[in-house]
């Protein structure tokens, strides 16, 4: 049996658990007379930044649990969504520093999902089926 690695599963588990609170507190925010003001204030119009904010956490959550299921696309999506909101927060953000955190979280990611264990388990998995599949959507 193929063992998902521990790095896997906590990454997975904690998409799924910060994409659940940022969705709640971003529900319990979205009235917050600061938070509005300083939304007015990016170039992005509010829609646009609720539906990527929408899209971002939901995102989060279905691939951290298709990680949790071995899912290959899953780490692939986490890493590109991750690196499109950063380049959006490059683009939009007045204080580019804020947006560190956000950069040393993306290269753990990508140093986790892709180290040699994860690849094993992510391509033993479910590595063929998902080549078949891309096989025949080419014909």
């Amino acid at each position: 049996m193929n063992r998902r690695p521990l790095s896997v599963t906590i990454i997975a588990w904690a998409l799924i658990t910060f994409g659940a609170i940022l969705a709640a507190s971003t529900v319990l925010a979205m009235n917050d007379p600061a938070l509005i003001e300083q939304m007015r204030r990016s170039p992005m119009p509010m829609p646009v930044q609720y539906a990527i904010t929408a899209a971002s956490l939901l995102l989060m959550m279905v691939s951290g649990v298709a990680m949790l299921k071995g899912r290959n696309w899953a780490r692939q999506l986490c890493v590109i969504a991750s690196i499109i909101g950063l380049l959006i927060g490059l683009a939009i953000s007045p204080i580019k520093a804020i947006l560190l955190p956000g950069m040393v979280f993306l290269f753990a990611l990508i140093f986790f999902l892709f180290s040699p264990r994860a690849n094993y388990f992510f391509h033993v998995r479910y590595g063929s089926f998902e080549r078949g599949l891309l096989t025949i959507m080419r014909l």
